[in-house]
């Protein structure tokens, strides 16, 4: 018997935390559950750190709202706290179902115990829920119910999923400023030819004098922008849908997710975070037991850009034929020397997963490097946009004025 200190939450919500007896972590986690706490932590006495209910909470009062990474990633940590409890799974996703106020995640964990109730297994389960539940989710959680290693699938899924989230935010707040200075820009020359440009128009037409040839281009496309408002709004919606349309299909989708490796500054990240997907995917396939084949199979459905994902078909395709891994990654033309030299010692050592974790720990640092200096890579394009932006106008609407002042000073 030994002494267990334990947090959990109650049917309300509420946090409860203190100490118990029993034999192990599993027997605790029954007495909780059988006294309608469900179990957060479960430490020996003595290692349990003191939190505030907020960043403890399980699950965040969201009622009503969607089920996103934020809540894929607790429901795969808990359940790992869980399962490694001791718990069973039926057991746990009750306790999930009945602290959080999340009417979505009440209505998943619901069909989910019918499911198993009915004699399911959990990945067959979670196939009724495509939109919450990925392929390379619910195939890592198969193989985890073939294993027995259901308990660390969930912990790998949980820290694959963080990264996955991590990375998503970090790219955001990169862009945020670049994008708020581009549409600043939009808005001010909106504002300037609708506005401000007429009312100069109307002081040159008393001068009656030739006007210099910028000047005079300046006017000609404010006078467009107030008399053809609407026929550019209709075509700049026209382009956008149309866009939208051919990245639709699946040449267009091919296409455009190939020239993104190849836009400036911003390419280069999309590049190295999809390459990091893809290793972090098939690291945690091999890491799994999943065959080279299938966890291919399983990665191709996961990444989402159709040029990398006809590259890891083509990778398989190899592989199904009897080519090496090395091999066929050569053949794709997506990977660099080292990367390539990498995966050949890994399939030669057999160390392929943890070879793979190195590969996408690699690109992860390159797109944390790349994202925290996109700002300053962007920056100067923007200043110099700007001032070109500032120089054209100033030079179209103040040359006149010099010219004309010049003249009556003479006269």
């Amino acid at each position: 018997m030994g002494l267990f200190a334990y947090k959990g939450r109650s049917a309300h919500g509420d946090l409860v935390q203190g100490t118990l007896e029993g034999a192990d972590t599993g027997v605790i986690a029954n007495q909780l559950f059988n006294t309608g706490i469900t179990p957060i932590e479960i430490e020996p006495a003595g290692r349990v750190t003191e939190q505030t209910p907020k960043s403890s909470a399980l699950w965040p009062s969201r009622k009503n709202k969607k089920i996103g990474p934020p809540e894929l990633i607790l429901f795969s940590r808990q359940m790992y706290t869980l399962l490694k409890a001791g718990v069973p799974i039926m057991r746990a996703l009750a306790g999930l179902q009945e602290s959080t106020q999340n009417t979505a995640l009440i209505a998943v964990f619901g069909d989910l115990r019918e499911s198993l109730d009915s004699g399911l297994e959990l990945s067959i389960a979670m196939r009724r829920h495509p939109k919450i539940f990925s392929p390379f989710y619910i195939s890592m959680v198969q193989i985890g119910e073939m294993t027995g290693m259901l308990d660390e699938t969930f912990l790998r899924l949980y820290v694959y999923i963080e990264f996955e989230k991590a990375m998503r935010e970090n790219i955001r707040a990169a862009v945020r400023y670049p994008i708020f200075v581009v549409t600043a820009m939009v808005i001010a020359i909106v504002i300037i030819n609708i506005f401000v440009i007429p009312a100069f128009v109307k002081v040159f037409a008393s001068f009656h004098a030739q006007l210099p040839l910028l000047t005079r281009m300046l006017m000609d496309f404010s006078n467009f922008m107030v008399h053809y408002w609407m026929l550019i709004v209709a075509i700049v919606a026209g382009a956008a849908l149309g866009f939208r349309f051919y990245i639709n299909t699946q040449d267009g989708r091919y296409k455009w997710d190939k020239y993104k490796f190849y836009i400036p500054i911003a390419g280069k990240i999309i590049y190295k975070g999809t390459l990091a997907r893809f290793a972090r995917s098939l690291a945690l396939a091999f890491k799994s037991g999943i065959p080279i084949v299938q966890g291919l199979n399983v990665v191709g459905m996961v990444v989402d850009n159709q040029y990398m994902r006809a590259r890891v078909e083509q990778m398989r395709n190899g592989v199904e034929r009897g080519e090496s891994i090395a091999r066929t990654a050569t053949a794709t033309g997506v990977f660099n020397p080292v990367v390539l030299q990498m995966i050949a010692v890994g399939e030669e050592t057999g160390e392929m997963d943890s070879l793979m974790f190195e590969i996408a720990g690699m690109y992860e640092r390159d797109v944390e490097y790349e994202v925290k200096t996109l700002s300053a890579q962007i920056e100067p394009i923007l200043i110099v946009g700007l001032g070109v932006l500032v120089l054209i106008l100033a030079l179209g609407i103040f040359l006149p004025l010099w010219d004309l002042g010049q003249a009556a000073l003479h006269k």
